[in-house]
């Protein structure tokens, strides 16, 4: 089934190139389906790449899917058009009072900042609070992860002795949940941060549910046991050269960077890295997109008694 988003997304060329159709209002319509509502909070500074990552894998579905962005107001963005995001994003008071079966939250590079100090935290918190009553499943990554894992159940972050930089090896910790199924026993996906979340505090808190872990890198996916919340410490969409584009950058401004570790063949960055996640992030999101669409109420404001209820 095609993707719904908005005409003027940068995405949607490239997506109909690679065969992932997309739909316009019209036609959407007059399709006798509730699609599937979906938010994205883009907090990355370079917009347009994001965007085509996650509508990548959302739009790998069978699923119609309907995707409004969001982009914070309170942080004026420098490297996306403002005539742009006036066109195709939404800001929160433009989506206060709709509801969604799905929020996504990105990450930012802001890890390294304290979380009250970031420009737009006032903002991302009562965004976090909203999606308890207007959308039935959040998933976080990244920093959005560690910002959800802070605001809902004060875990904090801690800063890494290095960057955590490349591909790496997860193993699951519950087999058979729905968000992991068909996964191997193992999957790997990028890591690009300076920061890492109290696993200990994580384990302390029985509401949370880890879904996978490391030995060298601790917890990388959390979830809640109602499916409302799910937390990723990493980049599933990213494309195959994002971490090679991050680390020629750094690189070339003369930053201390090291090679991203289990990516290119021999450590050798003159060489095709590998892309050993994708297949693990088509099915991770498709994954996701299940969980959301067989669970969410069809009458999206019954998940108002949802949130008074605990879930």
């Amino acid at each position: 089934m095609p993707i719904k988003i908005a005409d003027g997304l940068a995405a949607k060329e490239k997506l109909h190139d690679e065969g992932i159709f997309t739909i316009d209002k019209g036609l959407a319509l007059h399709q006798d389906i509730r699609p599937l509502h979906i938010l994205i909070l883009n907090l990355m500074p370079l917009k347009k790449p994001t965007e085509l990552q996650l509508l990548r894998l959302l739009g790998d579905s069978p699923l119609q899917v309907e995707v409004d962005f969001c982009h914070t107001k309170t942080h004026q963005s420098t490297h996306t058009d403002a005539s742009y995001l006036d066109e195709n994003y939404c800001v929160f008071d433009d989506i206060k009072d709709r509801y969604y079966d799905g929020l996504i939250i990105t990450g930012a590079p802001v890890e390294q900042m304290p979380f009250e100090s970031v420009d737009y935290w006032p903002e991302m918190k009562t965004y976090l609070d909203w999606a308890k009553t207007h959308a039935f499943s959040t998933l976080l990554f990244c920093w959005g992860a560690q910002a959800g894992l802070y605001h809902y159940y004060g875990i904090h972050k801690r800063d890494l002795s290095a960057k955590l930089f490349g591909i790496f090896e997860y193993q699951l910790t519950q087999k058979h949940h729905p968000l992991l199924r068909g996964f191997d026993d193992r999957y790997f996906i990028p890591q690009s941060r300076h920061t890492a979340i109290d696993d200990i505090a994580v384990y302390n808190r029985p509401e949370l549910e880890i879904l996978s872990r490391s030995a060298e890198n601790g917890i990388n996916i959390i979830g809640t046991p109602d499916h409302r919340r799910f937390f990723v410490l990493g980049h599933f969409e990213y494309d195959r050269r994002t971490l090679e584009e991050e680390y020629l950058r750094d690189k070339k401004k003369g930053l201390p960077i090291a090679v991203p570790k289990h990516y290119y063949p021999g450590d050798n960055d003159t060489k095709e890295p590998y892309f050993t996640w994708c297949s693990y992030a088509h099915l991770f999101y498709h994954n996701w997109l299940n969980i959301v669409y067989q669970e969410t109420p069809y009458e999206l404001t019954s998940i108002q008694s949802l949130a008074s209820c605990g879930h």
